[in-house]
């Protein structure tokens, strides 16, 4: 039960800097309330003879493994939508790239255990009454309390885990599968009914019916106050407006905004923000986009590539609209540096973010490093903001643009293909062990840097990244 939510917290650490002592705190805190609330939900089910059941060999033992998938499966899923709610204790905690892979994982776990759950619970009832399963499945469904509610919300919790498998996800927009993605909080609330109609184990003691009670109060309040409240307040606060927008390259686009006080904000060069602009339709999608530039208190800026509606609308912005965001979240930021000198590997989108740490960062000329990756040069974002760099504080810039090399790195062009890429990063930058080293870009290109990053040698410790794919 645990497994899902510690195993990729301990992984993210184990990729990570080591953390601060107000983030290992977070962290502790984050683990020890998974912990107890988990082991509350054991506790419960042996309390109810869950584990004399198991060995009875008889209806009794499909129910009790019934009951014990069911109390899983409801923990998990409301675990995955407090993951995903901006709660500051889970943010600071494990850090977004890490939540994001949580929320991912929990999902998967928690969508089979309900459907074992149904499985199990249909055939030891079945089996108890001496019946065809398909009729007892049917008789559950009719004439049970809450069960047409929960049938609904099994349907809507099918249909995002359909869409959100990677071959389905590829093929949808991110503003669909994003629509699609929200009726998974729907698919959780009708279930919510039949457990508390006739689960057992969900009203058998005063101590488990306090304890679901609250725990679902508490995720709906945690998705009220951090993804509704908390954005509606503060970009009131701030009154965020576009200032400017100019084109980035043959395929991007920068948006510079404005605003009050924009330093309260805290923003740190490498976080983003979901940003929802109030132009016309489509406002209330939301989407992530990093800072492109390091945040003076004056102004925030993005670069975006343009791939979808969602970032073709930026480049109908007008001068003045208003603009609503999320954040900011996610630790790809300098706090995680240990090193004097620093190697930013991005591609695509990915290198906005690099950009402005390089920009908020102190080095000294030549000890900074950007290593850049696009289909051809004139897609490059962020190009004025490089060069600027590259004349007043000395960062060594080296562009590998290009098709993608058919052998060798993956993650390089066809004209270093001869190139092996762990051999590359030692010639960019030779002693690797002076490095902290940065990577952003899509997924799968960043797995093949960080590979070849740990073939030349580099510490795990030493290679910060965040992922924003859920």
């Amino acid at each position: 039960m645990l497994s899902p939510v510690l195993a990729v917290a301990l992984h993210d650490r184990s990729m990570t800097s080591s953390p601060g002592a107000a983030t290992r705190v977070w962290n502790a805190v984050a683990i020890t309330v998974i912990w107890l609330t988990s082991l509350f939900v054991v506790a419960l089910w042996v309390h109810g003879g869950g584990i004399r059941s198991l060995f009875a060999m008889d209806a009794d033992t499909l129910d009790t493994l019934g009951r014990i998938t069911g109390l899983v499966s409801a923990n998990l899923l409301l675990y995955q939508v407090l993951l995903m709610a901006r709660v500051p204790v889970f943010e600071r905690g494990f850090g977004r790239g890490a939540i994001t892979r949580m929320h991912r994982l929990v999902g998967f776990w928690s969508f089979w255990l309900l459907i074992a759950h149904l499985v199990l619970i249909t055939l030891g009832y079945a089996f108890a009454a001496a019946i065809n399963p398909f009729v007892q499945l049917w008789q559950l469904i009719w004439d049970y309390p809450g069960m047409l509610l929960a049938t609904a919300g099994t349907i809507l919790l099918i249909m995002v885990v359909v869409t959100s498998l990677r071959r389905s996800r590829h093929r949808l927009r991110y503003e669909s599968w994003h629509l699609l993605h929200l009726y998974g909080y729907l698919g959780v609330g009708l279930a919510i009914p039949h457990m508390l109609w006739t689960g057992a184990d969900f009203l058998g003691s005063t101590a488990a019916t306090v304890y679901w009670w609250t725990l679902w109060a508490v995720t709906a309040a945690a998705v009220l106050v951090y993804r509704v409240l908390v954005p509606l307040v503060r970009s009131a606060r701030h009154t965020v407006r576009v200032a400017s927008v100019q084109r980035d390259g043959a395929k991007g686009v920068t948006v510079r905004m404005t605003g009050r006080a924009l330093h309260r904000l805290k923003a740190a060069p490498g976080q983003y923000f979901v940003w929802r602009f109030l132009n016309g339709p489509g406002w209330t999608r939301g989407n992530p986009f990093s800072l492109a530039a390091a945040p003076d208190g004056n102004e925030l800026v993005i670069s975006a590539r343009l791939v979808g509606d969602g970032t073709s609308r930026l480049t109908t912005l007008r001068r003045g609209t208003r603009v609503m965001f999320e954040g900011p979240y996610g630790d790809l930021t300098g706090e995680r540096r240990q090193a004097h000198r620093l190697l930013m590997l991005g591609a695509g989108a990915g290198v906005a973010p690099l950009v402005a740490l390089l920009e908020g960062e102190r080095w000294e000329a030549g000890d900074a490093i950007l290593v850049t990756r696009d289909s051809s040069a004139s897609e490059a974002l962020r190009t004025t903001a490089i060069a600027r760099l590259v004349q007043r504080r000395g960062l060594v810039h080296y562009a590998l643009d290009g098709p993608r090399a058919r052998s060798g790195a993956p993650w390089l062009p066809a004209t270093h293909e001869q190139w092996a890429g762990p051999d590359l990063l030692r010639y960019v930058a030779g002693d690797l062990a002076a490095y902290d080293v940065y990577v952003c870009g899509p997924v799968p290109w960043m797995d093949a840097v960080m590979a070849d990053l740990q073939e030349a040698g580099v510490a795990p410790a030493a290679i910060h990244h965040e992922s924003f794919s859920i």
